[in-house]
């Protein structure tokens, strides 16, 4: 019931910022941006996201997809709520698999989508599933499934934090060979850095559920097995992998405030420790700063108003029909002239 009045309310105020958008803003063109700086339009991403989640959550993945490329459209430079870090567990979801892969290689070369685990691992599992479809030619499902190892094989290099606690959640033991070894074993978990450690978390702790089939499960081990072949022949893929690793310093705002949103457990207890939150933004963009001020001056003026009566034609009102002065200098001129006549008329 409690689930049910939460969508309720969310639908009212997603109704509610359809009704505030100007007549020429659509959601559908593609074309139209909001600003995350700006605090008016921030609810509004957040209702989306939510709304988005929701629908994931009731078995909508598909619809869920379409909220999520829509909230990365609003501003697709910035990408204020990360959903690069979620579009690829939606697409899975969804069996999209060419559009994943289609995403990869068009934001490959201006946003490196390698160096992000998500999609290290996912368009490997795409690959894959594609290789396992019945109506795919023979020799295309082979290039598939050779993609898919060639790719699976580089994302275990590149993060191999991620295999222990992904066999963890998937309740499977993994082999003596593995865990004992220092590439896969505890060293590789403890020796990354923070932004890695918290993007591996995230990446585990959304998608374990879709290396729990049995096909996938034994390509993930045969994949492991070849990693630490290539692993032990010192090939140079390794180094070249391990220099990467230096890149990940410090995680950006939006990752934190992703990470903050999904709720996941595995995620948010490798946030760094912080007084503030993470999700509001370091510099806003707002227009009542101005007002503020010209409230200000007018509160003063009245206080004194209040307290002082004196005469109208005791003070010289300044026109305030004149364009060259703002509201606050002429609030600020009236008060002088006010005090003006206070000193005089006393």
């Amino acid at each position: 019931q409690v689930y049910k009045a939460h969508v309720n309310w969310l639908e009212r105020a997603l109704y509610s910022f359809e009704c505030a958008c100007h007549p020429l803003f659509s959601l559908t063109s593609g074309t139209s941006r909001l600003d995350y700086l700006r605090t008016e339009n921030r609810a509004f991403y957040l209702a989306l996201y939510k709304h988005m989640m929701f629908l994931e959550k009731r078995g909508c993945p598909r619809t869920a997809l379409e909220y999520c490329k829509l909230i990365l459209s609003l501003d697709p430079d910035a990408d204020p709520l990360c959903m690069l870090l979620l579009i690829d567990f939606l697409t899975l979801r969804s069996r999209e698999y060419q559009y994943l892969l289609q995403l990869h290689q068009d934001l490959e070369v201006h946003r490196n989508l390698c160096l992000l685990p998500n999609f290290a691992f996912s368009t490997a599992l795409c690959h894959f599933h594609l290789s396992q479809q019945e109506d795919v030619d023979p020799e295309e499902s082979e290039k598939d499934r050779q993609k898919a190892d060639q790719m699976l094989e580089k994302a275990l290099i590149m993060f191999p934090g991620v295999l222990i606690p992904l066999l963890d959640l998937c309740t499977v033991q993994p082999d003596a060979r593995v865990s004992s070894h220092a590439f896969f074993g505890p060293k590789s978990q403890i020796g990354q850095p923070p932004a890695l450690a918290e993007l591996t978390a995230l990446y585990v702790g959304r998608t374990h559920s879709m290396w729990r089939e049995t096909a996938v499960m034994f390509w993930l081990e045969a994949s492991v097995k070849e990693v630490l072949r290539r692993v032990d022949a010192k090939d140079p893929l390794v180094d070249d992998c391990q220099n990467k690793k230096q890149r990940y310093k410090c995680a950006p705002r939006n990752i934190h405030r992703h990470v903050l949103l999904s709720a996941i457990k595995e995620a948010t207890s490798s946030l760094p420790l912080v007084r503030s939150d993470h999700q509001p933004v370091k510099h806003n963009i707002t227009d009542y700063k101005l007002w503020e001020k010209v409230s200000l001056s007018r509160n003063i003026l009245r206080n004194i108003l209040d307290r002082y009566p004196l005469k109208l034609n005791c003070i010289t009102f300044y026109n305030f029909e004149q364009n060259d002065l703002s509201l606050n200098d002429k609030c600020v001129l009236t008060l002088k002239t006010y005090t003006r006549c206070l000193i005089f008329h006393p």
